[in-house]
């Protein structure tokens, strides 16, 4: 029997899910990857560690499922955009690796913004650009931390980097570069008049060769055998952007689906042969199916909002719940089930950790009384990020109509609760991919293209992808949370004057 390996490195996790060739998992391992304290605005991870994680993940993998590890036909990788994995002619980490969170950037970001630089070499990037982004770091290093630049060969992703840690093998895959608003993504190539618009022509040579999602690019080596438990010369393909992975373990193989993540990022995106250029679309890039791009409106304002909220404030009902073998998730679900639409006018602005509309741009409670409780705001936490994701939306249906469903994947569609608040949210209904690890289960359906296991994506997805469950909306809330969307709207339109001058006094 075969078998096929996906890999997933997101923000906070390093996670391994062993997949039979018909999609069913067979066994999955995780590990914390841990947020390094360097200084505000910051995110970096040791990427020693992450490797370390990945490795110790697939070990646990193998060993739970029992399998032979030569019967895995192929292996592929997924990861977060963005932010940027520096390594030297040795595939060795030169510093840290720099997350998709972080803000140090940002001067390069408001200059290339306010020049015009953004508007002129858009027409080839596609997208528009933010701090993490590796053009706005890149400079960011040049100027304060030259000697990192001068250590480093490579420039990488996320999974990229695991990736040549397991194969020996340096190369960069399409769907991650063409996020990276370093390459023209129509040609699907680097470019010099890009590379020269953020002065960045002299690192021209550190961009990896492009491999597309399913080229074999290389195989385990035996120290990463050794590391892994994995049998040494299991072919490893290119794998992609963690959005693209998802899309794919929602079966998103034309252009009449729309898929949502509701995870770290509120992704929400649709793909087609003919590319958007628009600065109302945030990111058009390459989608895993040759001549396929796929367009992206996204933004850190998702479920890591409730993550927060947990933490600061009940983190006495987890360790009791854990106690008890139950998760903190299932009661902010009791306490959101107990609450009804109609309840409370709270509006909560999910911006904790980046804005969809100010750089300046930070979280809000508005609307609270004191006969209301923890039920209100934790249903208000939820709304907000339904309400963030449909601003995105919205954006998109210019450029494309609504579509008859909404696939949802990330932590939110673990949720019955918010999985039926988005279908009553955007008045559709929202199907729920079946499994746990949705975004390895998207590199496992490249892992058995490029192995050959399906002779394409198309016969992959519809071989490997299946749905747990579907919400019907409830028409009769319809007008209740069109109501409360308007009031989010007019909320993003007052305050936006303010945290401009707020971010001046604290200053």
């Amino acid at each position: 029997m075969q078998y096929l390996l996906g890999i997933d490195n997101g923000g906070t996790m390093a996670k391994a899910a062993l997949f039979t060739t018909d999609g069913s998992e067979v066994a999955v391992a995780s590990r914390r990857s841990e947020m390094l304290d360097t200084k505000p605005g910051w995110a970096e991870f040791d990427m020693n560690q992450t490797w370390t994680n990945t490795a110790e993940a697939i070990r646990e993998v193998l060993s739970e499922s029992g399998i032979n590890p030569s019967d895995i036909a192929c292996a592929a990788c997924t990861g977060h955009g963005n932010g940027l994995y520096l390594v030297d002619a040795d595939g060795k980490p030169v510093r840290n690796a720099i997350g998709s969170a972080d803000g140090r950037a940002r001067e390069f970001i408001e200059q290339w913004g306010s020049d015009g630089t953004l508007e002129r070499i858009r027409p080839k990037t596609m997208q528009g650009i933010w701090p993490a982004q590796p053009n706005a770091l890149l400079r960011w290093l040049r100027d304060n931390e030259p000697e990192s630049i001068e250590k480093a060969s490579w420039v990488l992703m996320c999974k990229d980097f695991v990736r040549t840690q397991l194969t020996g093998e340096v190369y960069m895959e399409l769907t991650d570069m063409s996020g990276t608003s370093l390459m023209d993504v129509g040609a699907a190539a680097y470019d010099d008049e890009v590379l020269q618009a953020w002065d960045l022509a002299d690192m021209k040579a550190m961009m990896p060769p492009i491999k597309q999602s399913a080229d074999i690019c290389g195989k385990v080596t035996a120290g990463a055998a050794a590391s892994t438990g994995l049998a040494e010369g299991t072919p490893v393909a290119g794998g992609m952007f963690d959005i693209d992975a998802c899309g794919l373990a929602s079966g998103m193989t034309d252009e009449t689906q729309l898929c949502m993540v509701g995870g770290t990022w509120g992704n929400n995106q649709y793909i087609s042969r003919e590319p958007v250029v628009s600065p109302d679309v945030f990111m058009t890039s390459c989608y895993s199916m040759p001549g396929w791009y796929l367009m992206l409106e996204g933004s850190a304002t998702s479920a890591s909002n409730l993550e927060w909220f947990v933490t600061q404030f009940m983190e006495a009902e987890r360790k009791q719940l854990a106690d008890e073998n139950r998760n903190i998730f299932e009661l902010c679900n009791d306490l959101v089930a107990a609450t009804s639409p109609k309840d409370s006018g709270i509006v909560f602005l999910p911006f904790l950790y980046g804005s969809n509309v100010s750089l300046d741009g930070k979280a809000v409670f508005f609307g609270l009384d004191g006969w209301q409780n923890r039920s209100h705001v934790v249903r208000a936490i939820y709304e907000g990020v339904i309400f963030a994701h449909k601003w995105h939306v919205d954006r998109l249906l210019n450029f494309r109509p609504m579509p008859e469903r909404i696939r949802l994947t990330g932590g939110a569609a673990r949720s019955e609760v918010w999985g039926q608040m988005f279908a009553d949210i955007f008045q559709v209904p929202v199907e729920i991919p079946a499994g746990t690890e949705l975004g390895a289960l998207g590199a496992a359906i490249c892992a058995a293209v490029a192995a050959g296991v399906h002779d394409s994506y198309e016969a992959a997805c519809g071989a490997m992808v299946r749905f747990d469950r579907t919400h019907e909306p409830n028409r009769e809330l319809a007008e209740t949370y069109a109501k409360k969307f308007a009031n989010y709207l007019k909320l993003l339109d007052t305050l936006d004057p303010v945290w401009s001058d707020l971010a001046w006094q604290a200053d």
